[in-house]
């Protein structure tokens, strides 16, 4: 008996495909719909909107309210044609106001500040950044009236001693330069309120002597070497704000508590295993943002709901330095990779600051990238 063959009519056969034809436009049209609705889509387009708005110059509380972002075209138009009519008038009163007092230099063009600069001793701020200047002159001295250096990501390898002749210094930041030491005789600096010296890289240690400035309310010695929280830092009693993230840190002094004023801890990326029980007696802290890569103990009332506390365990992912870079290059690619690190955090922060209901626990996934 030979093989059934079995015969369809065309008919069919033309029935058969179009109902497969259909079948698959639909499972299109549903996959479609759930891209639409997708977290990573939304999560997307609300980067590229926030993107859009930094690159105009718009403010965030324009476009994100109790945590939420606004999308919509005719919100970023809106906005857009807002903000473009009052910068040319607010931009000329910021320059009648500061230009006299306010020295400003930037681009890889400058490898030294210009003599001119040396008779200007009235000014009252420096802001210098992007440039291949290693070394600040020592007659800054002669800048009495002096109460902001701004100096960050340029080339300075130290600091001269009379910086501590700056009486009325309130802010100095050198964070991403090449700094190694910090001149004791800042601390003569009695007046100064915010100190950034982020990533420098190799920075392992502060000076004793900066134990004298009281005043200070601000550091940031992330992304550097340090093994330990500087004796000098648990003494500045009325510091409010500490970034001591990306270091070596293996442990929390137990007199941490010293520092009764303290508000915002950041201590993601270092290698804690545990958080001292003396860390309940910050009664004034609201945010503590630690890695929870290694984290193993930690006192369960940090994470209760009752307290005003954010406490934030950041999952790290970090990359391997890339083979085949000399160096420079290793300590260039480093810092930049940093610089994104901290701008991310400092969006990141924000946007919990100015949300109405937060977590008191949060676990956040950060990827590290390299392009």
């Amino acid at each position: 008996m030979g093989h059934k063959v079995v015969v369809f009519d065309i008919s069919v056969v033309r029935a058969l495909w179009e109902t497969r034809v259909k079948k698959h436009k639909a499972w299109q049209k549903k996959e479609a719909e759930r891209l639409e609705k997708s977290a990573l889509e939304k999560i997307k387009e609300e980067w590229n909107f926030v993107a859009e708005c930094r690159r105009k110059g718009i403010p965030q509380a324009q476009y994100c309210k109790n945590g939420f972002i606004d999308t919509s075209v005719r919100l970023l138009e809106r906005i857009e044609r807002n903000s473009l009519s009052r910068p040319s008038s607010l931009a000329k009163d910021r320059g009648k106001q500061s230009n006299p007092f306010v020295f400003e230099l930037s681009g890889e063009r400058w490898k030294e500040l210009p003599d001119s600069l040396k008779e200007q001793t009235h000014l009252k701020e420096w802001h210098i950044c992007n440039t291949l200047i290693q070394i600040i002159p020592t007659y800054i001295e002669l800048f009495q009236a002096m109460r902001i250096l701004d100096l960050p990501k340029n080339q300075i390898s130290c600091l001269p001693a009379e910086i501590g002749r700056l009486k009325n210094l309130k802010e100095l930041n050198v964070s991403f330069n090449h700094l190694k030491s910090i001149p004791p005789e800042l601390g003569d600096c009695e007046n100064l309120e915010r100190l950034d010296c982020s990533g420098n890289l190799e920075l392992m240690e502060l000076p004793f002597e900066l134990s004298n400035l009281k005043q200070v309310t601000f550091v940031d010695i992330s992304a550097n070497k340090f093994s330990s929280v500087p004796i000098c830092v648990l003494r500045m009693s009325n510091l409010q704000w500490l970034d001591i993230s990306n270091n070596n840190l293996n442990d929390l002094p137990q007199d941490i508590d010293r520092l009764e004023e303290l508000q915002s801890f950041l201590l993601y990326k270092n290698k804690l295993t545990y958080l001292p029980y003396c860390m309940l007696n910050l009664k004034k802290l609201t945010l503590l943002v630690v890695s929870g890569d290694h984290l193993v103990e930690l006192p369960t009332a940090l994470c209760d709901s009752s307290t005003p506390l954010k406490f934030i365990s950041l999952m790290d992912n970090p990359i391997d330095k890339a083979q085949g870079q000399d160096d420079d290059e290793i300590m260039e690619s480093e810092q930049e990779r940093q610089h994104f690190d901290k701008e991310f955090m400092k969006a990141y922060i924000e946007d919990l600051k100015e949300r109405e209901s937060v977590p008191s626990y949060t676990t956040k996934v950060s990827f590290s990238l390299q392009l």
